[in-house]
């Protein structure tokens, strides 16, 4: 299955870098006071998440892993101070054990949540701490205009074998699914309003991540009229405010677990 892992766009991702933060340091706020040794972030994209966990644990070893070589050449630049290392996060596998496993706005992109969870965990040594957050938009505008878009008569053709995301589990499924594993386990959802700016923001903010494996299946053509039919259905659904705003209500699921 093709994704994005591979064809990431740094510089269109970190347009909207503060909005992209905010649950990364919201997630981060929820693991525990400690002092780990062995740290590991988990999707590191551009390396702006690994430099908060060496900040908050400067004794720590901080490994930075994801797939795509543009954000970890961007990564290794920005934070010297941390490690970075490409591979396919489906298939990766921790060297030791480890103490802390943070991942934000990644496990979304990977299938069988019921193998991959528990599987995360036993990577952790006893006392260790998974904290993990993923987007939850999989029934808005944002995320459903992009599968139709892919299905209709126009671009499916080109799409060959591309599947949409993996969707995620539910927060009731992933409490059944950790709960035998952890001495503690805290799982809630947020919506975050983003106000953007800028026209077609939406459409922009998607370009950097969920947007991405539809643009590059398709030749130069195609992709623009995907893009701009997107845009027209974006601008329908999140409607641009009198102040020149507009209000992008985000989803998001935080997953926080002690073993």
């Amino acid at each position: 299955m093709k994704t994005a892992n591979d064809i990431w766009d740094a510089k269109q991702y970190m347009l909207f870098g503060n909005e992209r933060l905010r649950p990364a340091l919201d997630l981060l706020a929820y693991v525990p006071e400690q002092e780990p040794r062995q740290v590991v972030d988990l999707g590191c994209g551009t390396g702006n998440v690994s430099a908060l966990l060496k900040a908050r644990w400067p004794g720590a070893d901080v490994l930075g892993i994801d797939s795509s070589a543009n954000m970890l050449e961007a990564a290794t630049a920005a934070v010297p101070e941390c490690r970075f290392q490409r591979a396919d996060l489906g298939q990766w596998q921790a060297d030791g054990l480890l103490d802390v496993i943070y991942s934000n706005a990644t496990l979304q992109w990977l299938p069988d949540h019921p193998t991959l969870m528990p599987r995360l965990l036993s990577f952790l040594r006893p006392g260790g701490w998974l904290a993990v957050q993923v987007p939850a938009m999989q029934d808005a505008p944002l995320r459903q205009v992009q599968a139709e878009l892919a299905g209709s008569p126009e671009f499916a053709p080109y799409m060959g074998k591309l599947q949409p995301q993996p969707g995620i589990l539910s927060a009731e499924r992933y409490y059944d699914l950790l709960r035998p594993y952890c001495t503690t386990l805290d799982i809630w959802e947020t919506t975050y309003l983003h106000t953007l700016s800028g026209a077609d923001a939406v459409a922009n903010w998607a370009a950097g991540t969920s947007l991405r494996p539809y643009l590059d299946a398709l030749p130069e053509p195609q992709r623009e009229a995907f893009r701009s039919a997107y845009a027209a259905a974006m601008r329908s659904a999140y409607p641009q405010r009198d102040n020149g705003v507009t209000l992008l209500p985000f989803k998001r699921l935080f997953i926080v677990a002690n073993v």
